[in-house]
């Protein structure tokens, strides 16, 4: 597909485009085969001339920092646009309302609200991903989530056209988002945050510390890799059915933090995927509990 993708991208973009790029260099599993196309925009607007003379039968893809995301083996046919280079503008727009492009990593969020005396948002800095990813499953950490704080959103289509719609128009829960129109993505939001004299960096650096004290902060992982079911946690199911520690080849659920699996080098993207199945099946089998993952799977089986 790439020699007919290549052709079908505009030569003003070509640039911005690199053809049969390893995924592994874009996620924090560090695993996944390659994108026809990887492409790293500039602007909104780039993106949205990009869209409109992409040929329609192109499958569309979007990346942040790769945190949340398992790119198979075999990797991903289309286009993989990928935000957080050029997409990441973050300003203060008055009193309490914040406005952050997609690109924008949640931690550089957190830490500017700090600066600005605004919250609460010091959650953000646990969200090891972009705006885009958080608002995409309304992402959250140390008790805070993303959509509360939304006020509007700008979105995009399939054909590059966009629009602003306001955080009403959108169904949000427990990391799950429902838009009101299938194939839009979000390029930039809004958010209302308080003033908050007690939103400071030393606050954020605190919680980061703890942070590290109970997750495998360094390796290799997408974060937590499932949801936590209603009054419990995902991370204490998996312990209680002693899968810390197990392995399928180079993957293996930490001895830190059971929610949390590693690839510890050598891993593909197939032991992984295999590792999250034999964790469902297991907890399932011992605790009559079905865990949702939380991480998106991309692409095709090598």
């Amino acid at each position: 597909m790439t020699a007919a993708l290549r052709a079908g991208i505009a030569v003003e973009f070509l640039s911005h485009v690199r053809f049969d790029e390893p995924l592994a260099r874009h996620t924090s599993w560090h695993i996944g085969g390659p994108a026809d196309a990887f492409y790293t925009p500039r602007s909104a607007d780039e993106i949205s001339r990009f869209l409109a003379l992409l040929p329609r039968g192109v499958p569309v893809h979007w990346l942040g920092l790769g945190s949340n995301t398992l790119v198979r083996d075999g990797g991903v046919r289309g286009v993989v646009i990928s935000l957080h280079l050029g997409i990441d503008r973050l300003e203060r727009l008055d009193g309490t309302r914040v406005h952050a492009d997609a690109g924008v990593p949640c931690a550089r969020l957190a830490r500017q609200c700090a600066r600005w005396l605004l919250g609460p948002a010091e959650f953000f800095a646990g969200i090891p991903g972009t705006i885009g990813g958080a608002l995409a499953m309304n992402a959250g950490a140390w008790g805070g989530e993303t959509w509360p704080h939304v006020v509007e959103i700008d979105v995009i289509n399939r054909i590059g056209e966009r629009r602003t719609r306001g955080a009403a128009e959108y169904r949000y829960g427990y990391r799950e988002v429902h838009s009101p129109v299938a194939d839009e993505w979000f390029v930039a939001a809004r958010f209302e945050f308080a003033p908050s004299p007690t939103a400071t960096a030393q606050t954020i650096k605190d919680l980061l510390v703890e942070r590290r004290q109970k997750q495998p902060i360094g390796a290799w992982s997408c974060g937590s890799t499932f949801t936590n079911p209603p009054g419990d946690h995902a991370a204490r199911l998996i312990d209680a059915a002693g899968l810390k520690g197990f392995r399928i080849g180079g993957a293996v659920v930490s001895s830190k933090h059971a929610n949390f699996l590693i690839n510890e080098g050598e891993a593909t993207a197939d032991d992984i995927e295999r590792l999250i199945g034999h964790v469902q099946l297991e907890v399932e089998r011992q605790h009559g509990v079905r865990l949702a993952t939380e991480v998106r799977i991309l692409g095709e089986r090598a």
